[in-house]
């Protein structure tokens, strides 16, 4: 049995960080196990400028510590009102990685998000022209389409159109939950890649809905039946260049998980990297977790692979999980995968 792995340092292709006090209580444990994150925009107010980008990016590096070698990458809120002339200007400079299609209603502050997706068309044929990976959050809004179907019919409905529309943009469908979903990535011969969740990886819907209502693994997009966590945990291991981490780690305080109407979110960055070793060293596919977590991302968004190296180390009894993080409003709860944790990060070299 392997007990020790050394990897390139990982990224994260897919975060939240919030801001105000819950950025500097979360951040670090980022900034501790990945060299660079793709930060989400949707913050009250949403990023939806350059200089929002900007100005984001200034307080999460302030926030970092000073030990750690971090880079934020900053993505812009999409709306039906964005300036293709600021994507293109904030892309060029180096001062915004991507744009994030959220339809509006489909999650956490999506409200501002995209209603008639043709409006954005513009800004999509000024991406495919620049080379801009547009990260898409793959759900349909109508209330007639069942929650676990909404990932399914985006691809049908919205996503096939656009891809046939823009057959060159670079499209990342983010936070993967079906088969649908791996199948439609692998039916694309190029400019369409994915990410998966650590927390796809290992719960199925069981998990939120067995033994009373469980909000603490409650997200959106929601986790789906088993058939489709297989087939993730498939695509993730497999070693396939389209598909890449992206932990999507939301932190919300439990007082808001564990209410009459909780958030959607779950916080797992804090044991990602230690799950997912557990995850594939049960698939039998330890050598390409590499893949996954430090360089297929880096290879999409034509990015150097990090030169730091993360070593990870088995032991014989499960670990315990973190602790939770407290801040001065509530405390946040880190993922329990409900398994066994044999792996931790044991050391870093940047």
């Amino acid at each position: 049995m392997q007990n020790q792995l050394t990897i390139a340092m990982p990224d994260d292709w897919h975060l939240h960080l919030r801001n105000g006090e819950v950025l500097t209580k979360v951040l670090p444990y980022t900034s501790r196990h990945f060299q660079r994150a793709i930060v989400m925009p949707n913050l009250q107010p949403p990023v939806i400028t350059t200089q929002d980008a900007k100005n984001y990016q200034a307080e999460i590096c302030a926030a970092t510590p000073a030990e750690h070698k971090f880079t934020p990458l900053m993505v812009l809120y999409l709306t039906e009102g964005t300036s293709a002339a600021d994507v293109k200007q904030g892309f060029l400079a180096g001062d915004v990685a991507a744009v994030k299609l959220y339809p509006a209603g489909a999650t956490t502050n999506s409200d501002a998000g995209v209603k008639d997706l043709e409006k954005i068309y513009p800004v999509l044929a000024v991406m495919e022209e620049i080379g801009m990976p547009f990260l898409v959050h793959g759900e349909v809004v109508d209330s007639n389409v069942d929650i676990f179907d909404r990932e399914a019919v985006f691809i049908d409905q919205k996503l096939i159109p656009i891809r046939r529309q823009f057959p060159n943009l670079k499209i990342v469908f983010e936070h993967l939950t079906t088969k649908d979903g791996v199948d439609y990535v692998r039916s694309c011969d190029s400019h369409t890649a994915a990410t998966i969740t650590t927390h796809h990886l290992v719960i199925n819907r069981n998990a939120m809905l067995v033994g009373g209502i469980q909000p603490h693994y409650y997200c959106l997009p929601v986790a789906k039946r088993e058939l489709h966590r297989l087939a993730l945990r498939e695509a993730a291991t497999s070693g396939d260049h389209r598909f890449f981490l992206g932990t999507d780690s939301a932190p919300h305080l439990a007082q808001f998980k564990e209410s009459a109407c909780g958030c959607a979110g779950i916080f797992n960055v804090a044991n990602s990297m230690a799950i997912l070793a557990q995850v594939f060293e049960q698939e039998r596919q330890l050598d390409n977790l590499e893949k996954f977590a430090s360089i297929n991302g880096p290879e999409f968004y034509n990015l150097a692979v990090n030169s730091g190296t993360m070593v990870l180390s088995r032991s014989d009894t499960a670990l315990a999980l973190p602790a939770d993080v407290k801040t001065a409003a509530g405390n946040i709860k880190i993922f329990d995968p409900q398994m066994p944790v044999h792996w931790q990060v044991s050391a870093i070299n940047y």
